[in-house]
């Protein structure tokens, strides 16, 4: 078994490269946009208490799924229809469908999100960031995208950093959160936590497990993880493989603040019953 990563050392060494001179936090010394005390708690950021939660709380955690490629308008609407049904935080759909689920959800909480560089993240940053310009304009809330886990694996962390960035750019001036999908099951754990590290200097709002079409999904090491480098301040979304309520309860008490699954009225009933 591979020794624990050292999380502040990974925060120190990218704060270094990326954010020379930067000021440090006297708590961890490292760069302060790194430090994981900060930022604070926002609503929705911080791993919420598994048992405390009741049906309502359970629902606004899941982003509601569908991205296969076979998917049907039909299906799409309803994916909304049970969305809007349950309470659901959000529905994720391909960017085809966005405007389609924002014209549905058009009055309700439930925000559309989307991917970009989905689902290889080996597309440029600047497809990137167009293809989430678009998005936001078409109506999505939040875009999910895929970092460059070539570039990442390479130890190119600026090419890593621009890639997130130019993202949240694009989605900055709607206000768009970004989530940043790590692609955990093709990295090791430094390379996890380098991710983490760099989405969240790089302005991220989210970092994501998984595109659920990965060698792996999420797993609770995982999540507790990249929790450990992020801090309370972003969120952390558990995604692939999740499908009932044991599953995404282990992710919410590992530090998970958001479930990507296309179960989520399976994990709904089983919280329910669960009391």
């Amino acid at each position: 078994m591979s020794a624990p990563v050292d999380v502040v050392a990974v925060l120190r060494a990218i704060g270094d490269e990326l954010r020379p001179g930067g000021a440090v936090c006297p708590c961890h010394g490292v760069v302060v946009a790194l430090c994981p005390s900060r930022p604070a708690p926002r609503e929705g950021t911080a791993a919420p208490d598994a048992s405390a939660l009741d049906a309502a709380g359970v629902a606004r955690l899941i982003d509601h799924t569908l991205l296969k490629p076979e998917a049907t308008p039909a299906q799409v609407r309803d994916l909304c229809r049970e969305a809007r049904g349950h309470g659901f935080a959000a529905v994720c759909v391909n960017p085809l469908w966005v405007r389609t689920c924002a014209e549905e959800l058009a009055g309700t909480p439930i925000a559309v999100a989307t991917v970009a560089g989905f689902p290889l993240g080996a597309s440029v940053p600047d497809v990137k960031a167009a293809e989430a310009a678009r998005a936001v304009e078409d109506g999505a809330r939040e875009v999910d995208m895929v970092l460059s886990v070539g570039a990442l694996k390479a130890g190119d962390h600026r090419l890593v950093a621009h890639d997130v960035a130019v993202v949240v750019e694009a989605c900055r001036p709607r206000g768009a959160l970004v989530k940043v999908i790590i692609e955990a099951a093709l990295l090791t754990d430094e390379e996890k936590a380098r991710a983490c590290a760099i989405a969240k200097l790089a302005g991220a709002g989210f970092v994501k497990t998984s595109t659920g079409f990965g060698p792996g999904g999420a797993t609770t090491a995982d999540v507790a993880l990249m929790r450990r480098v992020v801090g309370p301040g972003v969120g952390v979304k558990a995604a692939g493989g999740i499908r009932d309520w044991a599953a995404a309860r282990a992710m919410v008490a590992a530090g998970a603040s958001r479930i990507g699954t296309s179960a989520g009225p399976t994990i709904l009933a089983g919280a329910k019953a669960a009391g």
